[in-house]
C-alpha cells in the first residue's frame, strides 16, 4: 500500500457549545476562513471543498459543499462533494482529498464539519421530537414498537452485551469518562473545563440508558472544525508546521455489531498502520472516536492494543490519561470537549502534533493514531498522522 504524500496545513476551530445566532453553513464557513488564515493562505487558493453536513442541515446536506461553496463565493473548484458517514466522514474526506491531490486534480482542500442543532433558550423552535422505526434498517419496527429509538439505545445494547460477555464493569466506562474530563482541564476551548469529574460524579449522573449514564453520552455542539489538506511539499513552506498523513484507511464491516462486539477498526486499523509503516508500539497517543465511552473501549480493543473482551482492564488506573503510558483523547474527547463528529479527534491530534497543546500538551507527540466511527459501529476511518514524513 502506498503512502501519502499529503499533509494538512490549516486548522480552523470556531467557538463551541452554546454558541448561538449562526447557521450550520455560517459556522463552516468561519472555520474554513479560520484554516486559511492559520496556514498562510487565501481563499482563491482553494480548488478543494469537501463538506460533511451534521444533523442541523437537514435535506440542505446533500448539497451541503455548493452551499458553502455560494458562501464563501469560491469560483475555480475542481472538487467538491459532501460526505456522509456519520462520524467516520472526517477521515473519509481527508482520504478524498488526499487522493485527488495524489492524482493531481486538486492542490489545497478544505475539509470541513459543522453543525448548529442547538437552540437558544425560550426559543420555540426546539421541540423534541421522537425516533422512526425507519432511522435503523436493522432495527426494523418491533424494536421501535418496545420503544427503542435512535443511536443511545443501539449503543447501549452492544455495550450491554460485552459487558455480559466480558464482564466489562460499570467502573471500566466510568474509568474513561474521568480520564478524559481530566483532560478537559488542560483545554481552554473545552465545554468542561473548570469542571473536574470523579468516579463517584460519573455515578451519580442519570441514566439515559443502561448501561449508559449521561456522562458516558457525547456533549451536543455548536460550531465548525475545518482543515486545508495539500500536498507535503507545498505545505513546508506555509505558515504553520504540516501535519504528514502517514497512513490512511476505512473500513465498514456492515451487519450487527450486536453479533460481533466488533467495529470497523478491525479493517480499517492495519491497513492504515501497514500505509504509514509503524505498528501500535509506534503511536505516541490516540485521538478516538468517542461519542460514548464504550466505542473508546472497542476501538482499543479492535486495533489490537489489547485483546477483545480486555478493554475493561485496559483503561483501568489512569493508563489513558494524563501521566498515563498511553494517552487518548488529550483535549477532552467529544465527551468533555466539543462534539464536531470525527473532526474533534482530528483537531487536537493536528494541535498535540504541532506541540500546541499548551497545560495538556502530551510529552511524545511525534506520531498519533486518530479514528472515526458510525452507524453504530458500522462504519470507520483510521488516519495516522506524523510530525515528519516518514
Amino acid at each position: 500500500m502506498l503512502p501519502t504524500h499529503t499533509a494538512i496545513a490549516g486548522l480552523g476551530v470556531t467557538d463551541q457549545g452554546k454558541v448561538y445566532g449562526k447557521s450550520a453553513v455560517g459556522f463552516a464557513v468561519d472555520a474554513i476562513r479560520l484554516a486559511l488564515d492559520d496556514a498562510g493562505l487565501e481563499p482563491v487558493d482553494l480548488d478543494g471543498l469537501l463538506v460533511n453536513p451534521g444533523l442541523s442541515w437537514g435535506l440542505s446536506g446533500s448539497m451541503g459543499s455548493f452551499a458553502v461553496q455560494q458562501a464563501m463565493g469560491l469560483s475555480n473548484l475542481s472538487l467538491s462533494a459532501s460526505i456522509s458517514l456519520g462520524g467516520a466522514s472526517a477521515g473519509a474526506m481527508i482520504m478524498q482529498a488526499a487522493l485527488a491531490i495524489e492524482a493531481g486534480m486538486a492542490s489545497t482542500v478544505a475539509c470541513v464539519f459543522s453543525d448548529a442543532p442547538l437552540k437558544a433558550p425560550k426559543s420555540q423552535s426546539g421541540k423534541k421530537s421522537g425516533g422512526t422505526a425507519s432511522a435503523y434498517a436493522h432495527s426494523g419496527g418491533l424494536e421501535a414498537a418496545y420503544g427503542m429509538f435512535g443511536v443511545n439505545g443501539r449503543y447501549a445494547l452492544v455495550a450491554q452485551r460485552h459487558m455480559h460477555e466480558y464482564g466489562t464493569t460499570q467502573d471500566q466506562l466510568g474509568a474513561i469518562a474521568v480520564s478524559e474530563r481530566a483532560f478537559a482541564q488542560g483545554n481552554p476551548s473545552a465545554q468542561f473545563c473548570g469542571r473536574p469529574l470523579t468516579i463517584e460524579d460519573y455515578h451519580a449522573s442519570r441514566w439515559v440508558a443502561e448501561p449508559f449514564h449521561l456522562l458516558d453520552c457525547c456533549l451536543v455542539s455548536n460550531g465548525g472544525v475545518a482543515v486545508i489538506v495539500t500536498s507535503a511539499d507545498r505545505a513546508k513552506d506555509l505558515k504553520r508546521p504540516p501535519v504528514h498523513v502517514r497512513g490512511i484507511a476505512q473500513g465498514h464491516p456492515g451487519g450487527d455489531p450486536l453479533e460481533t462486539l466488533s467495529s470497523g477498526a478491525v479493517l480499517a486499523g492495519k491497513a492504515a498502520l501497514d500505509m504509514a509503516d509503524v505498528g501500535l508500539s509506534d503511536i505516541d497517543f490516540c485521538e478516538l472516536y468517542d461519542c460514548y465511552t464504550f466505542t473508546v473501549l472497542v476501538t482499543l480493543e479492535d486495533y489490537g492494543f489489547c485483546k477483545k473482551g480486555e478493554g475493561g482492564a485496559f483503561v483501568e488506573n489512569g493508563r489513558i490519561g494524563p501521566e498515563g503510558e498511553l494517552p487518548v483523547n488529550t483535549g477532552g474527547g467529544q465527551l468533555s470537549s466539543f462534539y464536531m463528529w470525527g473532526m474533534t479527534p482530528i483537531s487536537e491530534a493536528v494541535i498535540q502534533i504541532r506541540g500546541d497543546g499548551g497545560e495538556r500538551q502530551v510529552p511524545k507527540h511525534d506520531l498519533a493514531l486518530v479514528s472515526g466511527n458510525g452507524g453504530i459501529l458500522s462504519t470507520h476511518s483510521t488516519m495516522i498522522f506524523g510530525r515528519s514524513a516518514s
